[in-house]
């Protein structure tokens, strides 16, 4: 990443970050790549994008702009298509990681659809449980857990509680006590892998909140205190080793290592590691370029890797556990924007960029400042046959760095009015999103056969005033 303390750079040089090449004709620029947007999208008569029967248009008069318009079968399908994979790999549970993006809707959907939910704090519970998920279908995360949290998700009586820390585990015996109910945990290890994309690092990544080390000790040495107290139910180690993964090269890796500490934890204490849970990651496509590998054939290859290093170690295959959100939320929806300003800006060498601002940025898309995030998009309104320029896609805070697609190729006739669409941002975008200069967050809707349902609806500048007693 680019970024300095005081904020990224107002440029960073002109070809330092093109995302995508120039297109090889004017008509590549209204194609809708299928790997990148939700199965339903097409472009109607008119040229604009529909969803799930509904065209943009339509859903910006309606619900305003930006939007975030959901494809529900596409999310139906791929919450689906993860649990008969890894189902038919020998998981117990797939649970539905919420940090992706939750809300009472889509909860209901994934539950519907046969997965768990993965919460992370008490509202992620509180969400989870309003919706009517059975509290044993609840997996709860988190590295600094506060009493409440605990004491709720033990009140809700949550089928997994995972041990993040030696503090942990006294306050879950403790709320269990008082509640009188013997409470499953995990123990969350650290084996020392990072896996992103195509690469994964196999040393020297302990150095991180989450988990408890497995080169320390601290692993064994959280499973036998869980092990002696009466309130606690150890199930399983748990395992995560990172995001936006395109293969399972990591997780070999990683399940070597987490496989020998079951084992040396059956060697040692006599205790069986019946769970295992691999934890979520698994990538999607933000660029036409992007290759993720299919779900069938990543937990084929999981499950072979997992299954071939119990048998070299000589333990039984345990249970499986995954948690999925980016890849079944993510490429569900996209993002509609407004174009407000259309600037073109000379650079060195004669070349022009074109800065173009809509109505949104930062405060519903932090990815792209946080993470340098690459996204697609395109004109949706209406087709065109313009000859295509080089744009950077901008938002309206008071921050050089707010900038959605860093660099695309857009028609030249591109004007205040119409409609822009980013691919793929179902995941931690409005889940991230913030009320930067006072902005509302935008509405979620989901399109289906033509219809639409309000996930979350549209704040306005009296919710944000609500919030203030002086107002």
């Amino acid at each position: 990443m680019r970024a300095h303390p005081a904020g990224p750079l107002h440029a960073d040089g002109l070809m330092a970050h093109e995302a995508a090449s120039r297109p090889e004709s004017v008509a590549a620029m209204n194609v809708l790549a299928p790997g990148v947007w939700p199965s339903s999208a097409r472009r109607n008569a008119d040229g604009a994008i529909e969803i799930g029967g509904i065209d943009v248009r339509d859903a910006v008069a309606e619900f305003g702009s930006p939007l975030f318009l959901f494809d529900e079968d596409d999310l139906r399908t791929r919450a689906r298509r993860y649990r008969e994979a890894y189902v038919g790999v020998g998981a117990r549970l797939v649970y539905y990681a919420a940090k992706a993006f939750l809300t009472t809707s889509v909860a209901r959907i994934v539950t519907d659809e046969g997965l768990g939910i993965d919460v992370a704090s008490g509202g992620e519970l509180a969400v989870a449980l309003r919706a009517g998920v059975p509290g044993e279908r609840i997996l709860m995360h988190g590295n600094n857990k506060s009493l409440a949290e605990i004491e709720a998700a033990v009140e809700a009586r949550v089928g997994r509680i995972v041990v993040d820390s030696f503090e942990d585990i006294v306050r879950i015996a403790d709320a269990a006590v008082r509640a009188g109910v013997v409470q499953p945990v995990l123990v969350r290890v650290t084996v020392g892998v990072e896996a992103h994309t195509h690469e994964f690092i196999a040393t020297a990544h302990e150095d991180q909140k989450f988990g408890l080390s497995v080169t320390s000790g601290a692993a064994d040495e959280a499973v036998r205190r869980v092990a002696k107290l009466p309130s606690l139910d150890f199930r399983g180690l748990h395992s995560h080793i990172g995001s936006q993964i395109f293969d399972a090269s990591g997780f070999e890796v990683a399940a070597a290592r987490v496989v020998s500490v079951a084992q040396r934890i059956w060697d040692e204490q006599g205790i069986e590691v019946e769970e295992l849970n691999l934890g979520g990651g698994m990538g999607i496509a933000y660029l036409e370029t992007d290759d993720p590998l299919d779900v069938i054939d990543m937990a084929s290859q999981i499950g072979d890797i997992v299954g071939k290093q119990c048998a070299n170690e000589g333990i039984p295959m345990p249970a499986l556990a995954f948690e999925p959100g980016r890849a079944i939320v993510g490429p569900a929806a996209v993002t509609l924007y407004e174009v407000g300003t259309v600037k073109p800006v000379e650079l060195d060498r004669g070349v022009v960029r074109t800065y173009v601002s809509v109505d949104g940025g930062m405060s519903d898309n932090i990815r792209t400042a946080l993470y340098d995030a690459e996204y697609t998009v395109v004109l949706a309104s209406r087709e065109s046959s313009a000859e295509p320029m080089l744009c950077r896609v901008v938002g309206k805070h008071c921050e050089s760095g707010d900038i959605v697609v860093r660099d695309a190729w857009l028609p030249g006739d591109l004007v205040p009015g119409d409609l822009l669409a980013v691919a793929a941002t179902g995941a931690y975008c409005r889940s991230m999103a913030s009320n930067y200069n006072y902005l509302p967050r935008p509405a979620v809707v989901a399109a289906r056969d033509g219809a639409t349902t309000v996930f979350l609806r549209r704040e306005t500048l009296d919710d944000l005033l609500r919030l203030d007693p002086g107002a």
